[in-house]
């Protein structure tokens, strides 16, 4: 059996990627789908941890432009976080997979506060750990969630599932010619502005030698490759 280079990761999930083609709400085909790929990701022995965010619901900097004080705005979107991560955690509980929920922001009907070493010891048992609302600050992004729980887990890279099979110098979409990455220096995110995620996230990733992984999250088992390692979408490191 193949073994696989990393024993803890992080998984970063829009939440647009959640409601695929419809644009909002969550979609139960894709949901489904990356739980079943996350069960096969646990089961070659990984340690999967799961950040979400909260697009396809609210999206706290569209408020803000809009008008609405940005920390309530961006509040809301912590709570649309929480509202993904419960269905995550529903769809992986339909595969027998255990997980739990760990909030930043205390709702202890519905999810565990979270705590590092708790966090930690989930892990460990085989349990797949989703993070909720983000750090719980307002200001900051769940890619710099993504990245502060990686660092605190220490988890040995960042898969960012993405609706495009890596990193390009422009858009995709709109420019036909546009240049595909295989490897990028955090350095070059920064300063580069390429869109893989957020300055804060890239310099926390940066300063404690995180790598990230971005890869195309539309096509089925791409997470699996992610997770053993293979040469797919775009690596960010050192």
């Amino acid at each position: 059996m193949q073994t696989a280079p990393y024993k803890r990761i992080v998984l970063k999930l829009s939440g647009e990627a959640l409601a695929g083609n419809d644009g909002f709400g969550i979609n139960h085909e894709i949901i489904t789908d990356i739980s079943q790929q996350v069960v096969e990701v646990v089961q070659k022995g990984v340690e999967v941890g799961i950040v979400v965010g909260g697009g396809n619901i609210w999206r706290g900097v569209a408020g803000s432009a809009k008008g609405m004080d940005r920390a309530t705005a961006d509040y809301m979107g912590m709570l649309a976080t929480v509202i993904n991560s419960l269905a995550l955690q529903d769809a992986l509980e339909q595969t027998d997979m255990p997980t739990r929920v760990m909030s930043a922001i205390e709702m202890k009907e519905v999810a565990e506060p979270y705590i590092r070493r708790r966090a930690i010891r989930h892990l460990e048992k085989g349990r797949v750990v989703i993070f909720a609302a983000g750090t719980g600050n307002p200001y900051f992004s769940t890619d710099t969630a993504a990245a502060l729980r990686s660092a605190e887990i220490e988890a040995d890279v960042i898969l960012m599932a993405k609706k495009v099979d890596g990193v390009y110098d422009s858009d995709p979409i709109q420019n036909p010619q546009a240049r595909k990455f295989n490897f990028l220096e955090y350095i070059d995110v920064i300063n580069k502005g390429l869109g893989v995620m957020d300055s804060t996230a890239a310099s926390l990733c940066m300063e404690n030698n995180i790598p990230i992984v971005v890869f195309d999250l539309t096509k089925y088992g791409n997470i699996l490759k992610a997770a053993m390692g293979e040469k797919i979408g775009t690596y960010v490191g050192r």
